[in-house]
């Protein structure tokens, strides 16, 4: 079980600890200081269920003053959620093939 991790943010903050109170301490994946590799991304889109814009935080600045007004492929999506991590909407837990995104928090518990 792995939890992608921003201990800056609120709701992944509140995600972890649902699930430590569940006795659970998954691995963190702390992808604001180790950047995600392209395929573990889209690996990570398809347990996810979801095209790569599903995953941006689009009300972020650096999205809207480099992206928002472009025509995007996934892969470009990717490629920048890669170098601005904060663009990823967190926390997102992953577990056996499957992910999901906590927003709620407690949205994580559907997977444990």
């Amino acid at each position: 079980m792995k939890l992608y991790h921003n201990p800056r943010c609120r709701k992944s903050r509140e995600a972890l600890k649902l699930l430590e109170e569940k006795g659970l301490q998954p691995e963190l994946v702390l992808y604001m200081k180790e950047p995600i590799l392209p395929d573990d991304l889209s690996a990570l889109l398809r347990k996810l269920k979801m095209e790569a814009g599903e995953l941006v935080r689009t009300g972020e600045k650096v999205w809207k003053e480099e992206f928002a007004d472009k025509e995007l492929t996934d892969d470009e999506i990717v490629l920048a959620m890669i170098e601005y991590p904060q663009l990823m909407e967190r926390p997102i837990l992953e577990t056996d093939g499957k992910a999901i995104v906590g927003r709620p928090p407690e949205k994580v518990l559907e997977l444990v």
